[in-house]
């Protein structure tokens, strides 16, 4: 059998992808019913690739609105904050909630630890660190969780990557306040209209409006590998 075309299911019947009855196959018991190979050209196309296939067209509609000139800018200007900070023995501290803290740990792990190429390490740290956050959250609670590592680690001249698809979280926004008050830089990765974000970044990337989060998360993604790549090579180290 040509396996790629066919699918398992608890059918009935077997066809192959010609619609020709197949011999049954599978164990005959309550437990275990068949399962059979059923021909892909035998569902309709919302039962197996329409759904799919949107999310790839709606992704790519995104991209190509965020992919402007005026955005490619903006992306070089926070590199170049980043890479400034660098040099000058300073560092990025990066934070965010739930899927945003991810790509906040991705961020600095492809930092201080490998992108695509051997090169020394650099000074980049994610607020991710699962004791601190619950003693700061226990203690001051959830609002405070950035704001007191920003606190406790930023110096003039570090930058802070703050992550939030809707612009808003007030623990991000906390945390831009301090590290302007301790004289860092702030890049913000956002979306929908920027929420408050806007107006406090050194730096304001935006994803383009979506009604749901992931859809901003997959241009955060591509923003973050794109400054990495900047930083590596404007440092000389690739």
């Amino acid at each position: 059998f040509n396996l790629r075309k066919r699918l398992y299911a608890p059918t009935g019947r077997i066809n192959d992808i010609d619609g020709t009855p197949l011999p049954f196959v599978g164990c005959p018991t309550a437990a275990a019913p068949y399962f059979l190979f059923v021909s892909l050209e035998t569902l309709p196309l919302s039962q197996t690739l329409s759904n799919i296939a949107k999310h790839f067209e709606e992704a790519a509609k995104v991209l190509e609105a965020f992919n402007t000139e005026e955005t490619l800018l903006k992306i070089e200007k926070a590199g170049k904050l980043m890479v400034e900070a660098l040099k000058n023995e300073g560092k990025i501290i990066s934070c965010g909630n739930g899927g945003s803290m991810c790509d906040a740990m991705h961020f600095a792990e492809e930092l201080s630890g490998r992108y695509r190429l051997d090169r020394k390490p650099l000074a980049a740290v994610s607020i991710s660190d699962p004791s601190h956050i619950s003693c700061v959250a226990n203690d001051y609670g959830y609002d405070a969780v950035f704001e007191r590592y920003v606190e406790a680690f930023a110096k003039k001249g570090d930058v802070l990557l703050a992550i939030s698809t809707s612009g808003n979280s007030k623990n991000i926004l906390k945390a831009i306040d301090k590290a302007i008050e301790k004289g860092a830089f702030v890049v913000g990765l956002t979306g929908k209209d920027g929420g408050k974000m806007k107006e406090l970044c050194t730096v304001e990337v935006r994803a383009p409006h979506s009604d749901y989060a992931d859809r901003a998360q997959e241009i955060h993604i591509k923003v973050i590998h794109s400054l990495i790549d900047y930083i590596e090579n404007e440092l000389g180290l690739v």
